[in-house]
Order: structure tokens, then sequence, then C-alpha cells
């Protein structure tokens, strides 16, 4: 789906949500207390949430999933950051881009460094670490796979317990673009809240 159509799905107004809705936040994200809390200052509903109310018997055990990814890993945050951003780039997936520019900035990824990872690995801002991360990210979504040269590379800079989480994290954003490109979702107000000064390119996304 493209262009500025309307979604396919939309997400579900928070002033239809029942109490099923709300349980399917609360436990489940840790930061679910902080969307319901109706506080002035509460940040505004992030427009997937919505989405995955229209379907809380699938909506919840992914966002336990995807809350472990963000709050409850082993990856460092600035890594994980990375690898999103990039997946969110090749599946060409706005709405993963805007949301975790902000967040990829605040775990440590410079302006810079943001703006490179269209470019992928061979782009000069990048430590070989950083390199080794983003080829191992381009393979998984190529090859859905990380060859054996890829493989020892990672394997000099993670745990097993990090390389399990950093496959999880490259798959579940995969498959998070399919379903956000699919049904059309855009932020709230159109830019997610963490969108930051570097917008998602134009350009061919196989770079």
């Amino acid at each position: 789906m493209t262009g500025d159509a309307a979604p396919r799905i939309g997400p579900l107004p928070a002033d239809e949500w029942a109490e099923e809705h709300r349980e399917l936040l609360h436990g489940n994200l840790a930061r679910a207390d902080r969307y319901l809390s109706g506080a002035a200052d509460a940040p505004p509903m992030p427009s997937i949430l919505g989405l995955l109310a229209r379907h809380p018997r699938v909506g919840a055990p992914w966002l336990a999933f995807s809350g472990t990814l963000l709050d409850g890993g082993t990856l460092d945050p600035r890594d994980r950051e990375l690898l999103i951003l990039r997946v969110g780039r090749r599946t060409r997936c706005r709405y993963q881009w805007d949301q975790h520019v902000g967040m990829a900035r605040a775990a440590g990824l410079t302006a810079e460094q943001v703006a490179g990872v269209p470019e992928g690995p061979d782009a000069e801002v990048w430590s070989e670490r950083d390199r080794d991360i983003l080829r191992a990210a381009d393979q998984l979504v190529d090859d859905h796979t990380v060859d054996d040269a890829a493989w020892e590379r990672l394997a000099a800079h993670f745990d097993e317990r990090q390389l399990l989480e950093l496959l999880f994290v490259v798959g579940g954003y995969v498959c998070l673009a399919m379903l956000l490109n699919s049904v059309g979702l855009e932020p709230a107000g159109g830019s997610g809240p963490n969108s930051g000064p570097v917008r998602m390119p134009e350009g061919d996304p196989v770079q």
C-alpha cells in the first residue's frame, strides 16, 4: 500500500476501547500506564496500539514479545535501534522509521549515523562492529539467514543470548513492517513523536 490513502485498517479510537482493550496494554508494555493515565503530560497513544486493539487476542502476546525486546532484552539499545532502523529502511516502513529515529538518538546514534542508515554498511560513519550488525540485518532481509562469515563476526561481539535476540529483533520488525505497510498505518498526527530531524529518505530501498 502506497501514497496518502486512508489506512485499510485504522486504529480503534480510544473512546471505543472496552476493558479488554485496556488489558491489552497492562502487563504487556512497560509504558502502558503512561498512555492510559489521562494525565495532561501523558504521551499520545501510538497508532499501532490502536491497531492491535482491533484483535486483542493476537495483539496482547505480540506486545509482550516486542516489549521484551525493547525493555527486557540483553542487546545494547544502540545496537537494537540500529537494527530496527535498517529494517525500517529496507522494508520501506515509514511508521517504523518515524517511531524509532528518536529512540535511536536517545540510545546513542548520532544524527549523522541515523542519516547513514539508508546507505548501509558502506557509509563512512560506521565502526567495523556497526558494519557487521548492518550486514547481518541485510542478509536476514535478503536471504532469511546469516552466512558463516557474518555469523563468525557477530559471535565476536555478542554472546549466545544476544545472537538469538538479534535474530528476533530483525525477524520481529520485518514481520511488523509487513503488517504496517499492508494496512497503511500512519503515526498519530502523520508523524511519530520520536521522528526527529531525519526523515525516511526517498529512493531505492535496496542499498
